[in-house]
C-alpha cells in the first residue's frame, strides 16, 4: 500500500490505543495503520497550525491565503520570499496607505527595487507673501521604479497596487525603465 504521504508516520498510532484483546489481532492492526495513514496528515497540520498563520513560516501555497486576510494580493509579487515580506509588513503598510511613504514602501516590497516618487507639489504653500507655489497646481504623482529586468515585474499589477496605495484622487503614472 502507497502511503499518502511518503515518510509522514502518525505521532500516535491508533493502534498502540486499543484494549490489550485487539493488540495482537491483524486485522484490528491493519485497519488502524490505515486510518493513521490518512489521520497523519491531519494531526500534523492541528499539531503546527500555528506555523501556518506566520508568514515567514507558512507553506508556499497558505502564504497568498494569509495574505487575502490582510488584503494583500501576494501571489503576483513574484518570489516567494517578497510575498513573505509584503504579506509580514502589510499592517504596518496600511498605516502609511495614502502617503508618500507608504507608496514607496509598498512599491518597494513588491519590485524588490526602491522607487523614484515624483509629485507635482499641487499641495504645496509658498514661503513668500503672495508668491507662486513651487510644482504645478494640476496633481499628478509618477513612481519610477529601474529594474534590471523588467519581465520581473507584472506592469499592470503594480500600476493597480500603486492606485489601492495613494491617494484616490491624484492621478498617476508607473514608469518602469532600466
Amino acid at each position: 500500500m502507497r502511503a499518502l504521504i511518503p515518510g509522514l508516520e502518525a505521532a500516535h498510532p491508533l493502534g498502540l490505543a486499543l484494549p490489550g484483546l485487539y493488540q495482537d489481532d491483524g486485522f484490528a492492526q491493519r485497519l488502524t495503520r490505515a486510518l493513521d495513514e490518512v489521520l497523519a496528515p491531519v494531526i500534523s497540520t492541528l499539531d503546527s497550525l500555528d506555523t501556518y498563520f506566520d508568514p515567514a513560516l507558512a507553506p508556499a501555497d497558505f502564504v497568498a491565503w494569509v495574505g487575502s486576510w490582510v488584503g494583500v494580493i501576494a501571489e503576483d509579487a513574484g518570489p516567494l520570499h517578497r510575498q513573505r515580506a509584503l504579506v509580514t509588513q502589510a499592517v504596518e503598510l496600511y498605516r502609511w496607505r495614502g502617503t508618500r511613504r507608504g507608496v514607496a514602501e509598498f512599491v518597494q516590497l513588491y519590485t524588490g527595487a526602491e522607487p523614484e516618487i515624483i509629485e507635482s507639489g499641487g499641495v504645496s504653500w509658498s514661503p513668500v507673501p503672495e508668491g507662486t507655489p513651487p510644482g504645478s497646481d494640476e496633481p499628478l504623482l509618477v513612481v519610477r521604479v529601474r529594474l534590471t529586468d523588467p519581465s520581473e515585474v507584472a506592469i499592470r499589477r503594480l500600476d493597480a497596487l500603486v492606485a489601492a496605495t495613494k491617494p484616490a484622487h491624484i492621478p498617476h503614472r508607473v514608469e518602469v525603465v532600466t
